[in-house]
């Protein structure tokens, strides 16, 4: 996966520093009757004005894509301030118009390689994207920190779900005012970890179009039940009191599958691989079923071996976000 990206980035043409390198700062809004809409009350936000800062990143010209640095204050407060602040990267076409925007949500290991080489690709076709850092991801963990987006502790890895829902919320409203993007026309397209966290997302906002899940699914305690990531974690969550059954219902609030409802509604995409070995293959059958069998691409790859298949992907989900 990653010598793909790095090619993609080739291509694109060698980063360069952005032409006018202007700090742009302001205020957005975030506006919307959340109990009308149905929103789940965990993942509901109180109307709100908050800042943003916008600094440019560098230019790829031959991309025809600029990139910036956008940060804001996160939706809630932990006992981390690093945490407390959303980062996140904007691709921007250079383009003229409206176009269709998409949120990107990266893999477990958090280096933002995918996610951003998936953001460049979405822009070089003319949909702008903001990769959003997860909570305690790359500059939202302290220095040292040993606090993590999922752990054995099932509270905190809800808690920090929840966040970065809440965080991708309010991502979705500062892209929704950009002048270059379609309000119409917001998605969220996520890859692995991504995927679980964006199924949840794209099913909740009622203002997202368009959700492309890649390499994840729904049912997560039944279809990691068998799988060898399951079977290592059950002595563990047994030495501390937890059954199966106390895990699924823990976990339900951050599992796409609860919202399976929503995402009816949504243009829905589902990628999985056959031999995927890290995310067990039934996962993504069962929110494909659940979700009423929407279009759905199999893959004859691994979990990591997907990256082979990327450019096909990608087609799919501009496809999606376009339609």
């Amino acid at each position: 996966m990653r010598r793909i990206c790095v090619l993609m980035v080739a291509v694109a043409g060698s980063p360069a520093l952005a032409t006018e390198p202007k700090i742009e700062s302001g205020e957005v809004k975030f506006a919307q009757t959340d109990a009308a809409s149905k929103v789940p009350e965990m993942y509901r936000l109180e109307n709100c004005t908050f800042r943003y800062e916008l600094k440019p990143k560098y230019s790829l010209p031959n991309a025809g894509v600029d990139v910036f640095s956008l940060t804001f204050p996160s939706a809630v407060k932990t006992t981390s301030a690093a945490n407390n602040v959303v980062y996140a990267e904007y691709y921007r076409p250079r383009t003229l118009g409206q176009h269709p925007a998409m949120i990107v949500l990266d893999i477990l290991d958090g280096a933002q390689v995918v996610s951003r080489a998936e953001a460049l690709w979405l822009a070089q076709h003319n949909i702008p994207a903001l990769v959003v850092f997860m909570a305690h991801y790359g500059p939202r963990r302290e220095p040292g920190s040993k606090e993590r987006f999922l752990s054995t502790d099932v509270d905190k890895s809800v808690a920090n779900v929840r966040q970065t829902v809440l965080d991708c919320r309010l991502a979705l409203a500062w892209l929704e005012a950009r002048p270059e993007v379609d309000p119409k026309k917001l998605g969220v397209l996520g890859t692995s970890l991504g995927s679980f966290v964006g199924g949840i997302f794209g099913g909740i906002e009622p203002k997202i179009h368009s959700v492309s899940l890649l390499l994840g699914g729904g049912g997560l305690v039944e279809s990691f039940a068998e799988h060898p990531i399951g079977l290592l974690l059950t002595p563990v969550f047994k030495l501390a009191g937890i059954t199966m059954e106390k895990l699924k219902k823990a976990i339900d609030p951050i599992d796409p599958i609860t919202y399976s409802d929503q995402l009816k509604t949504k243009k829905l995409l589902l990628i999985a691989a056959s031999n995927d070995d890290v995310v067990p293959p039934v996962a993504m059958k069962r929110l494909w079923e659940a979700t009423g069998k929407p279009e759905m691409i199999w893959i004859e790859a691994t979990h990591v071996g997907s990256a082979l298949y990327l450019f096909q992907m990608m087609r799919a989900v501009i496809k999606n976000a376009n339609d």
